[in-house]
């Protein structure tokens, strides 16, 4: 007897269970996605008011928003509202209200290319907290969209 899986989708065709196979899927819907969102904003750009910037989406990401967020299908419909994070997503002050940066990883080659993150967070009314890690570009000081993933802890 073969011992069949198959996978339940939401409405939007995301798959909603942890095994290899629906993160896979969902790492496609990523990718499938950011396909479309390339097509129809063809400057790649949203400008962030709390930044005070443009952000860019490049192949990296894509690249890591995939590699991070397809592993929880919850992180996953959040990449479905990347317009609104992206132009809406408030940027960590402290109580000066100047503007707070990270320091990238190290140990992480894709963050190499940046002098600091900025770590912002998006409240989506009826979904949760959104997080929006943009990167600053050595150099030339362009914004970068890293990753965008939901907050677990809603």
């Amino acid at each position: 007897m073969l011992n069949q899986y198959f996978m339940e989708y939401d409405n939007i065709g995301i798959a909603m269970g942890s095994t290899k196979e629906d993160k896979m899927q969902r790492k496609q819907f990523i990718i499938d996605f950011y396909k479309k969102w390339i097509i129809a904003n063809p400057t790649k750009r949203i400008y962030n008011k709390s930044l005070g910037a443009n952000i860019e989406v490049r192949f990296l990401s894509l690249e890591e928003t995939a590699g991070h967020a397809s592993l929880k299908y919850k992180s996953t419909v959040s990449v479905t509202f990347l317009s609104e994070v992206m132009e809406n997503a408030i940027v960590h002050k402290d109580e000066k209200g100047n503007i707070v940066t990270h320091m990238p990883k190290p140990n992480v080659k894709n963050q190499a290319r940046f002098s600091k993150l900025f770590i912002m967070r998006y409240e989506k009314m009826g979904f949760g907290s959104i997080k929006l890690t943009v990167g600053e570009l050595r150099g030339s000081g362009q914004k970068i969209q890293y990753c965008i993933t939901a907050m677990q802890n809603d």
